[in-house]
């Protein structure tokens, strides 16, 4: 008997719904970026809000964690920027 024939398959990641870089634990990114960004005023903040946070959460899985953190510094720098320019026409 071969028992290479009982053996089950390999778990195959889906890449599409729960790709394994977006995971943390028990925590899937886009449930705490969801709930980070629900109380943002508007959706450019939000969304900037929330790119900086997807690359920071992926970027210890990658395998390129300075290029992810320069991606989340961007959208960062982005979302200070619409935020300042909030504050001077509010002003």
């Amino acid at each position: 008997m071969n028992v290479y024939l009982s053996e089950e398959p390999a778990p195959v990641s889906d890449l599409v719904n729960h790709p394994p870089h977006y995971q943390v634990g028990t925590i899937e990114a886009i449930d705490f970026i969801e709930s980070v960004i629900s109380d943002a005023p508007h959706m450019v903040p939000a969304y900037l809000q929330g790119q900086a946070l997807k690359y920071m959460i992926r970027m210890w899985a990658k395998g390129n964690a300075l290029q992810d953190a320069r991606k989340a510094e961007w959208y960062l720098n982005r979302l200070i920027a619409k935020l300042e320019q909030c504050s001077i026409s509010q002003g």
